[in-house]
C-alpha cells in the first residue's frame, strides 16, 4: 500500500522563501521611491510592481491547485483499484 508521498516543506525553507520574498519587496519599494523621475511615473511603476506580485500569487496558487486535484484524482483511482482487487475472488463460480 503506498503510503502519503507529497514532500513537504522545511520551517527553514517557507522562512528562507518568505525572507527573499520579503526583501525583494523592499529592494523594489525603495529603488521604486528614490528613482529620480516624477511622482506619475513611480505610481505607475508601484502598481506595476503590485500586479506582477498579485499575479505571481495568482500563478503559485493556480499550480498548486492543480497538483493537489491530480493527487486527489490518483487516490481515488487507487481506491477503486483497491476495492476491485479485494472484492475479486478468481476461484469463484458466477452464477447465471
Amino acid at each position: 500500500m503506498e503510503t502519503n508521498s507529497q514532500s513537504k516543506s522545511t520551517p527553514a525553507f517557507f522562512v528562507q522563501a518568505a525572507a527573499s520574498f520579503g526583501l525583494s519587496m523592499v529592494a523594489v519599494s525603495v529603488g521604486i521611491v528614490y528613482l529620480p523621475v516624477g511622482a506619475w511615473i513611480r505610481a505607475f511603476l508601484a502598481v506595476g510592481m503590485l500586479y506582477l506580485v498579485t499575479s505571481a500569487f495568482t500563478l503559485a496558487k493556480v499550480v498548486r491547485d492543480q497538483q493537489e486535484s491530480s493527487t486527489v484524482v490518483r487516490r481515488v483511482d487507487q481506491a477503486r483499484i483497491d476495492q476491485l482487487l479485494t472484492g475479486h475472488d478468481p476461484f469463484k463460480v458466477p452464477t447465471p
